[in-house]
């Protein structure tokens, strides 16, 4: 039986920033191209004597981020050039920062942030091309940003759980759309697992594409440390990948230290000295941070009817949340018809958007005068799900016509009128739901009931 183990889990994660341009050139930075060798000059590509500039925006977005999760901003930072060689970097390089990062400190989830810094990307690589590869360098010098824990998760879904929250920091800051399955974020995972207090041999498992990799990968690492520790083994330094078909990890290199990349100052770049820049001042930038989704969050809690599930939803999906917000200014203080605005719009009009994303959703004032209709009895649950879907009004059928209905149905289902009679209450549901569908909806389902007993007495 294994011994009792800590494991220790930290996070490095790369986003591409929502920028028009790349990192040090003014190639436009479009993750849609599907052309390669497009988006590129003599600077990402590295032609002797093009010289880089920054992208402000880029470093802006940066800054943001590190303000948003109560982070420090340097007063002082600079760019590195970080040193190896793969055919995907033309210059040799990649600018980084090492020393002097933009952010350090702050804290998403309950997890510190060791540093965020800028960087630029490097090419797209294809290597199943069989005795060859392919390499297109339309993503070459794209801004990325490198987010960095502290080692204190504990677990594969504290990790997940980290990921998910920080894809929606960037993205309700507009500095990343942080798509996983684009490539827009990719996680890295650095795991190690011991006997007592000290961390364990570090391992670091790469390109984690979606969060339910990002748990099974980190899950299976934690299982193959133990069970290579409690056979006696030592665990190597290694970067690891993750094969999908598999579901397992793979050595791929020995880990390198920082020392092996031969940092040093770029002498193509500027020292910056960001308190001298009056564009990224507190006060400016502070003015650009919307409400956070801890915010939010919080704010969802406190309504007290709202299932968490219900509250991610609302998160997830910004133009559902802004919806529910403007119908609840609207409707006030009517918590019993605010509660039925989120289920429409949770249920009828989420479900109605993932089988058409373009369909337009309806106006809040249109939805709330439906929502009132419905809470008032004068339309039913069906037809103010119609009028929602239809964005036509519609009229209920005139309660007088009623009970001509009733007697209808009551003619055509004698039976069922005898199994009420003797006692079988579900017998009478099924003629309101006659007489619902008799009045394609349009009748209200309480006045019929009221109806239907009166008659049968």
């Amino acid at each position: 039986m294994a011994t009792s183990y800590k494991t220790t889990i930290g996070l490095e994660i790369h986003a591409e920033l929502k920028t028009k341009s790349k990192m040090f050139c003014g190639c436009k930075n479009d993750p849609e191209e599907k052309k390669p060798n497009i988006n590129i000059c003599p600077i990402c590509m590295a032609h002797p004597g093009a010289l880089p500039v920054i992208n402000k925006e880029a470093f802006k977005n940066v800054i943001k981020v590190g303000m948003a999760v109560g982070g420090n901003i340097a007063d002082f930072t600079e760019f590195d050039r970080k040193n190896y060689f793969y055919p995907d970097i033309p210059k040799g390089y990649q600018i980084s920062q090492y020393k002097y990062p933009i952010v350090s400190g702050g804290s998403i989830n309950g997890v510190t942030l060791t540093r965020v810094h800028l960087e630029e990307d490097t090419a797209r690589s294809s290597h199943d091309k069989g005795d060859y590869s392919l390499i297109d360098f339309n993503r070459a010098g794209v801004p990325l940003m490198e987010i960095v824990t502290e080692p204190m998760i504990k677990t594969a879904e504290e990790a997940s759980s980290f990921a998910k929250e920080l894809q929606l920091t960037l993205r309700y800051l507009g500095a990343s759309d942080a798509n996983m399955e684009k490539g827009e974020m990719r996680v890295e995972a650095n795991i190690s697992v011991s006997k007592d207090k000290s961390f364990g041999t570090k391992v670091e498992v790469k390109n984690l594409n979606s969060f339910k990799v990002v748990e099974k990968a980190i899950a299976y690492e934690i299982a193959r440390h133990i069970e290579v520790l409690d056979g006696g083994g030592e665990i190597v330094q290694e970067t690891r990948g993750w094969d999908e078909n598999k579901e397992e990890t793979f050595s791929q290199r020995i880990k390198e230290s920082s020392h092996d990349y031969r940092y040093f100052p770029d002498p193509d770049l500027p020292k910056i000295m960001i308190s001298e820049i009056p564009e990224f001042s507190p006060e400016v930038l502070k003015k650009e941070i919307p409400e956070m989704p801890w915010e939010r969050r919080k704010s969802l809690t406190g309504l007290g009817f709202l299932q968490p599930q219900d509250i991610e939803q609302f998160l997830t999906n910004i133009e559902l949340f802004d919806l529910f917000e403007e119908v609840q200014q609207i409707l006030y203080d009517r918590v019993d018809m605010i509660k039925s605005a989120a289920n429409f719009i949770l249920n009828d009009i989420a479900g109605q958007r993932k089988k058409d994303p373009n369909w337009p959703l309806p106006s809040a004032a249109y939805l709330s005068e439906i929502v009132r209709n419905y809470k008032r009895g004068i339309m039913s649950s069906p037809q103010a799900k119609r009028a929602i879907l239809s964005g036509k009004m519609i009229a209920a059928i005139d309660d007088s016509v009623l009970p001509d209905l009733a007697r209808k149905i009551i003619n055509l289902y004698p039976k069922v009128v005898s199994e009420y009679k003797a006692g079988k209450e579900v017998s009478l549901q099924f003629l309101i739901g006659q007489g619902m569908k008799e009045s394609k909806g349009s009748a209200n389902p309480q006045v019929l009931k009221e109806i239907f007993v009166s008659l049968l007495k």
